[in-house]
C-alpha cells in the first residue's frame, strides 16, 4: 500500500522525536499529580500554554472539553461546541454523508454542545464536585483558553 503524504511526515517527524527521546522511564502516575481536559481543536497546545512537561499531568482533549469523567477542564472561546445544536449535527451527517451514516450518528444521544462557555465550564465544575466518585480533598477549578491570545482565565 502506497505511503501518503501524511504517512509519511508522521512517520519521518516520529524518528526524529524517537531518535532523541530519553523519557521512556516515567513513572505512570503524573509528576505533579493533576489533569488536564482541553478541547481537541489543533489551535491549542496545553502542554505550551501551560508549562507541562512530559510526565507532569494527565492531558485528556475531547470535543468541547465536556468533563463528564474527569477531574480539571480546560475550554476555549472559539471553540466549535459553541455553534451547533444537536439536531444541526444529525441534518449535517444526513446531507454531507448520506443516510447510513445519519443512522450510526442518531445512536449518539448527545453530542454536549453549548452555549455559554462560561456557563458550561460551571456546569463541568458543579457535575465534578457533585460527584459521589471525586474525593472532598480534590481541588477543581475551571479554565477557560483564549485562543486569540494564548492566556487562559479562571472562571470558577
Amino acid at each position: 500500500m502506497a505511503e501518503s503524504e501524511i504517512q509519511k511526515n508522521i512517520r519521518e517527524k516520529n524518528a526524529e522525536y524517537a531518535s532523541t527521546f530519553t523519557q521512556g522511564d516515567l513513572a505512570l502516575p503524573p509528576a505533579k499529580k493533576y489533569l488536564v481536559l482541553t478541547c481537541m481543536d489543533a489551535r491549542i497546545d496545553p502542554a505550551s500554554a501551560l508549562g507541562i512537561a512530559l510526565g507532569d499531568a494527565h492531558v485528556v482533549r475531547n470535543a468541547g472539553a465536556s468533563a463528564r469523567d474527569a477531574l480539571r477542564s480546560l475550554v476555549h472561546t472559539g471553540c466549535g461546541m459553541l455553534t451547533f445544536t444537536n439536531d444541526d449535527v444529525r441534518k449535517l451527517v444526513a446531507e454531507n454523508l448520506g443516510p447510513s451514516a445519519a443512522a450510526a450518528v442518531g445512536e449518539i444521544q448527545d453530542f454536549l454542545p453549548f452555549g455559554d462557555l462560561e456557563a458550561e465550564v460551571r456546569r463541568d465544575v458543579e457535575f465534578l464536585v457533585a460527584s459521589p466518585l471525586i474525593p472532598e480533598y480534590v481541588v477543581l477549578s475551571g479554565w477557560v483558553y483564549e485562543v486569540e491570545t494564548g492566556k487562559v482565565r479562571r472562571v470558577v
